[in-house]
């Protein structure tokens, strides 16, 4: 049975700028690559599956993003998900500096959505919309 969460895969139209933005913050280049074939039309479950790939690991070890671009098939845009939208919802991450975190998503035009909360004295928090219109919540424990 399950041992451990191994990561969240999220589909980017630019993976450079988001391997900019989330090593900015903090995340490290675990690898990257590019597959395609037939294990990974298997795999996926897409015929003739073809993506750069990069797996960005947080400072701890603990957690990891795999960001993939497509190239064939080609990518198709969705809606920026929403909080309340059902389904794949966002990527949390716990941040020591919650301003100097903001500074560093700002410079790649990410802002918070309403400003920053602050959640029973215990956590400042906040959620900005990241490349490829990610939802990232940033929260500092106090």
């Amino acid at each position: 049975m399950v041992t451990r969460l191994d990561n969240v895969g999220i589909a980017v139209e630019d993976i450079d700028a988001a391997i900019a933005f989330f090593t900015d913050l903090g995340l490290s280049i675990e690898g990257r690559d590019t597959v395609s074939g037939t294990w990974a039309d298997t795999a996926v479950g897409l015929d003739g599956n073809h993506a750069m790939i990069a797996v960005l690991t947080t400072p701890d070890g603990h957690g990891r993003i795999e960001l993939m671009q497509y190239l064939h098939p080609a990518a198709r845009a969705t809606p920026p998900t929403e909080p309340h939208d059902i389904g794949m919802h966002r990527v949390a991450l716990a941040v020591d500096d919650l301003d100097a975190a903001l500074d560093v998503a700002a410079r790649h035009g990410c802002h918070p959505l309403r400003g920053v909360a602050n959640y029973q004295d215990m956590y400042r928090l906040t959620y900005v919309r990241g490349p490829s219109g990610i939802l990232v919540m940033l929260a500092q424990k106090l």
